[in-house]
Formats: C-alpha cells, structure tokens, sequence
C-alpha cells in the first residue's frame, strides 16, 4: 500500500502512525514544508509557500492556506502515475488537502482535524481581561474557511478528542471521526528507582519535593505565568520545593508581551524563585520521561484549547498530575479519581493544592494508578492505531470512510 502525509512540519502528529504503516512494509511519502531528520522507508517531498501578501488582514491566514494548498497540488500532480498513492492522510487546518481531490480525484483522502477556531467559549474569549475587536473576530472567522472548504471535498476525517470535536459545527461533526495520536504506555511507565540529572549534575530521585511543568513554548496559553506565581507561593511555604520547568522561548500559541520581553524573563523577575527554579529549554523524550518518573507533582494548564501529548505521557507516567479546571483537562482528568483539579485563574488555590500533594504525598498514589489506567484505557498506542489502521484500509480497498467505526468509545 502507499500512503501519502502532508503536514507543514514534518511528520507532526503522524509519527507514530508513519512508523506503523513502514514496519508492515508501506511506501510512504511524507509532503512538507519543513523536513524531518531523514528515516528508512521515509520519502520526503518539499514544498514551499511564496506569493504576495493579501491587503485585508482578514485574508492573511485565508491566502496562506490558499497557496500553501496550491503548492501541495503541484507536488501531487508529479507523481508519477506509478508512483500514486492509495490513501492520502493530512492535516485539515493549513490548507495542504484543499485542492488535494483536485489535482488527485480518483484517491481517498482522510483530514487530520486538531482545531476549530471559535469566539466563544474557546480560546479566544477565555482570558477576562481581553477584549476582542471586531478585527480580531473577522480574522477568527476566516481561520477557518480552508478547514471547511477541505472537509467538504474530502472522505473521511477523525480529530484526536471529544471536546476538539465538539468545535466543530454541528452540521460536520458527524463526518468526523474521535480517535486520538495514541500515546506509547510502554515506554511512558512508572518507575520508582527513576533519577533525573539536573543541568549541574545534581541528581533527583522520587521523594524530593519536585513540582515539574512541561511545555512546547512558556507562553499564556499553557499557563505558564499562573504556575510561576503558584511557584513562588508554594516556595514561600515549603522551604525544601523545587521547581523544574521545561520549555522553549518562542512565540508559543498565545500573544507575546506588549513590552516585548521574554515571558520566562518577566515571570522570573517577578517572582524571584532564583536558584529554586531550573529552566530547561528542551529535553530528549527518554529525559523527560525519567523527569516525570520523579515528579511529586505536575502541573499542566491550558486554556480551552488543544490537548498536549506532555499530560497524557506524565499520566501514563503515574504522575500526579494537577491540572486546569478547563475542559480539554476535564475530558481526562476527573478530579480526586485520577488526578486533580484547580481554577486556571486562582493562583492561591492552584498553590495550595501543590502544597496538599508535596505535603502528604504518599496519600495520592491511587490517583497516580488511576492516572496511568486512564491512558491505558483511552489512549494506548497500539489501539489507536488499530482504528487509524482499519479506516485507512476501508478508503484504500474501497473509498468506504464508514466514519462511525472510528469512534472513540469510553471506558466504563
């Protein structure tokens, strides 16, 4: 069988799924904007994205879809008529599949469906003290208009959780499918003789009163000022709490700061943690598995907004995970059961819960259990790629989605 990728970053969200299709002898193509480091089996075909800016700044992200679905047209009409593939699985939300079924109408076509965008009750209206323009909704409403032209020209779609489906129209939904990346419960495991070297070769071990936060980039949108000010309470209080945060500097999903600066430079200053907080910019995922194996405790926040592979591996991790009232959070995290749960706004009280769990720690290890049982349950690798498996067989046998049979199905 030969499956076609395209996602502007590598293989993204796909990587576990690349590796199950080349392990059972597929040719795979991945089409992207940005290449990956280069794999066995693993074709790559680039594109690149150029043109005029549009005027209307409500068009920007409009015309950036519109060529980057051009540009991966192209590629796609050079294939070689032997060289076409069966199935062709991408992402939904940058344009990549918008002429997909145009320049290959005879091959199926499944959408990686990650985000709707809304301007209520999502993302863009969760923070109290913003207030929206009218340019900013208009821009908002146009994010979308590629997905839907997409997913109306394509023949089956999934999207990894059921609250990321719940943003979508009502009138698509059922076209989309519930079936998460999966997340590999073998490798992401307790392990009470774990230790984790610190950058000055200081060694920490399960016990020390470690409270870990881990994110792509430390920006709002993953709740990074609020766990700084939670930080420097919690310091306060309990002489012998350290705090490890691992993430990078960019622009993150959110806004940057209106002076400019560096959120992780305007949050140390402000809080004054100094040697009590370890910044670490990146960690190779076997480090940062042995840093969620020693963790008192994690704190992971985010706005309503896509879920983080990071929450699922430190569950599967038999962390203790204390996490945003928010609801990607609470579609896994059901508080006291499996982990637990604070306001993402009340700094005091997210503190205080960190203190609860450093404090008595030996009380939470049923929710650690039930923490890794979750995962198990709902979002182990091999599954999850069954389902994936078993549509992208059905569309390239017979251009059947048979959508429903991807449905996530909870556990009892």
């Amino acid at each position: 069988m030969r499956v076609l990728f395209v996602h502007r970053s590598g293989s993204g969200q796909f990587a576990h799924l690349i590796e199950r299709l080349l392990g059972e002898g597929a040719e795979v193509t991945l089409v992207t904007e940005h290449a990956e480091a280069a794999r066995p089996g693993l074709r790559q075909m680039l594109y690149t994205v150029s043109g005029p800016v549009t005027a209307s700044p409500s068009l920007a992200a409009t015309e950036y879809h519109v060529r980057t679905g051009e540009a991966v047209a192209s590629v796609l009409r050079r294939l070689p008529r032997n060289e076409r593939p069966d199935v062709i699985i991408g992402h939904t939300g940058w344009g990549g599949l918008l002429f997909a079924k145009d320049a290959l109408p005879a091959t199926p076509v499944l959408g990686y469906c990650e985000y709707y965008y809304n301007d209520r009750n999502s993302d863009f209206d969760f923070d109290p003290a913003g207030e929206a323009t009218d340019a900013e909704r208009m821009r908002l409403r146009m994010r979308n208009a590629a997905q839907l032209l997409t997913l109306q020209a394509i023949d089956a779609a999934y999207t990894p959780t059921r609250w990321q489906h719940r943003q979508y129209p009502a009138s698509i939904r059922d076209r989309i499918a519930i079936c998460h990346d999966g997340i590999d419960t073998q490798l992401c495991r307790p392990n009470a003789e774990a230790t984790f070297a610190l950058p000055d070769g200081e060694v920490i071990r399960a016990g020390d009163e470690i409270v870990t936060f881990v994110a792509r980039d430390l920006d709002p949108y993953r709740g990074y000022p609020q766990f700084m000010r939670a930080a420097a309470l919690v310091a306060q209080a309990r002489p012998d709490a350290r705090f490890i945060v691992v993430g990078g500097d960019g622009a993150g999903y959110g806004r940057p700061r209106p002076d400019g600066r560096l959120w992780r430079d305007a949050m140390l200053q402000e809080t004054r943690l100094g040697e009590r907080l370890v910044h670490i910019s990146w960690l190779a995922h076997e480090d940062l598995r042995r840093l969620f194996q020693v963790s008192a405790a994690h704190v992971y926040l985010t706005v309503p907004f896509v879920l983080s592979w990071s929450l699922l591996e430190a569950m599967a991790c038999g962390c203790l995970v204390i996490g945003s009232h928010t609801p990607p959070v609470q579609e896994v995290i059901s508080n006291r059961r499996n982990g637990l749960l604070a306001p993402f706004h009340d700094v005091r009280a997210l503190a205080a819960t960190i203190g609860q769990v450093l404090e008595r720690q030996g009380e939470f290890e049923s929710l650690r259990h039930a923490a890794r049982a979750t995962v198990q349950a709902k979002f182990e690798l091999e599954s999850c790629l069954d389902r994936q498996m078993s549509l992208i067989e059905r569309l390239a046998a017979q251009g059947d989605p048979v959508v429903s049979e991807m449905s996530w199905v909870e556990a009892s």
